[in-house]
């Protein structure tokens, strides 16, 4: 093992992926170099595993992935690392349900690891949600989610994002993390309280006894705020949100323009 071998943490929308939702070519080769190297590659994204498998296939991975922003920890190739699956009380799912009905909402998901829940029939949502081919069910949450879930969708009109989010932190801000999605959605996602990326990462940089000033972690959006404060390295995307670009050590060129593989070039030599 190198004594500088980094551990190399990569959001995946905004960051790893084109506006296309591919890798470009030119970010796939460094980070192919950077794992001949020596060092060590995986991915911290927000989505489910169903819908990040893909891309761990493609970069060739054989690390452990947080899904869910840290909700969900495992190796996908080595079981003996274990499943690390912090989810939601089911009852607290029952009362947003409830108190959502005093709001203007589209629909509330559940997701359960890989089965998906909704409160309303919803076919473009569903579209999108189907990504990895989960188990789709829909009904009040109230009686179809017999699981404590992973991680909690409300999709609303982007006017009454803030409205539900004040509720969330005055009603339940001992229990729950909510964040908010990128455009074009405006979907308030809520996980387990003390739950982010950055509780995932240090799981997998204690497996690989990887100190933290030698972690490298990307990222664009208000979920990958701890990341980038924890990583010694937290580098944001030029095309990330104007708060995250404050905090990060370091802005790089935007997920268009191979921001990932501009920085890894110039400070891993590679």
């Amino acid at each position: 093992m190198r004594n500088d071998q980094h551990l190399i943490a990569l959001d995946l929308d905004g960051t790893l992926l084109t506006n296309e939702k591919t890798i470009s070519p030119t970010t796939k080769r460094v980070l192919e170099k950077a794992k001949q190297e020596g060092h060590i590659v995986m991915i911290a994204t927000g989505r489910p595993y169903r819908s990040s498998a893909m891309y761990y296939s493609e970069l060739d991975l054989s690390t452990p992935i947080v899904n869910f922003n840290g909700a969900l920890v495992h190796h996908p190739l080595q079981p003996d690392f274990g499943t690390h699956h912090e989810p939601l009380n089911r009852r607290t799912v029952h009362d947003i349900v409830t108190a959502m009905q005093d709001y203007r909402i589209n629909n509330i998901m559940a997701e359960v690891q890989d089965d998906v829940y909704l409160h309303f029939e919803d076919r473009k949502l569903m579209d999108v949600l189907s990504l990895g081919d989960p188990k789709l069910q829909t009904g009040d949450l109230r009686h179809t989610l017999q699981h404590d879930p992973t991680s909690i969708l409300i999709h609303a009109d982007e006017e009454h994002v803030q409205d539900i989010r004040s509720h969330l932190s005055d009603v339940h801000a001992e229990v729950l993390e909510h964040r908010r999605w990128g455009a074009p959605w405006h979907v308030v996602e809520i996980v387990k309280k003390g739950l982010n990326k950055a509780v995932g990462l240090e799981r997998v940089a204690n497996h690989y006894q990887i100190p933290r000033e030698r972690i490298i972690a990307f990222g664009d959006e208000d979920n990958d705020f701890e990341m980038i404060k924890f990583a010694g390295h937290g580098i944001a995307m030029e095309n990330g949100i104007s708060e995250l670009k404050q905090l990060a050590r370091e802005v790089t060129k935007s997920n268009e323009n191979d921001g990932i593989a501009y920085y890894l070039k110039k400070t891993l030599n590679l």
